[in-house]
C-alpha cells in the first residue's frame, strides 16, 4: 500500500513522538511506499520561522534513511486543488488532499478532515 504522510505524522516520526501510535508505526515500517509532500516541508519551515515549531533537524536525511519519496508540486495537483470543495481552509492540507486523490494514496493522519474529501485515511494515533 502507498501512504502519504500528513505533516504532523512526519514531525512525530522525526521527533520520535509518542503521539504516533503503534499501529501507525507498523504501517510506516511495512508500507510498500511512503511519500511526503514538499508542501509539508514548506509548512514545517514556515512554522519553524514563526516559532510555532522548534527546529527538528534535517528532514531530508531522515526521509532518505526511511526511504520516503518526496512528491513535487505539479500541474495535476494544482488542477485538482482548484476543483476541491472548500471543506477546510488549511491550504497545506488541501494540497495534500489533491495529491492523495491524484495519486491514489492513503493519507496517514490524525486529522479527521481528510476523510471528508473522500480520501482514504489511516489513523496516525492508533
Amino acid at each position: 500500500m502507498r501512504f502519504l504522510l500528513d505533516t504532523n505524522v512526519l514531525i512525530w516520526l522525526v521527533a520520535g513522538s509518542r503521539n504516533l501510535g503503534p499501529r501507525a508505526r507498523q504501517t510506516i515500517s511495512g508500507a510498500g511506499s511512503l511519500f511526503v509532500s514538499e508542501v509539508s516541508l514548506l509548512e514545517i519551515s514556515v512554522k519553524v520561522s514563526i516559532n510555532k515549531l522548534p527546529s527538528i533537524g534535517s528532514f531530508a536525511a531522515t526521509m532518505g534513511q526511511l526511504g520516503i519519496h518526496r512528491t513535487h508540486i505539479d500541474d495535476r495537483y494544482l488542477a485538482r486543488l482548484e476543483i476541491l470543495p472548500l471543506l477546510h481552509r488549511d491550504p497545506f492540507d488541501r494540497m495534500l488532499v489533491a495529491q492523495a486523490l491524484s495519486d491514489d494514496l492513503t493519507v496517514l493522519t490524525a486529522d479527521p478532515v481528510f476523510a471528508k474529501y473522500g480520501v482514504r485515511v489511516a489513523d496516525a494515533r492508533e
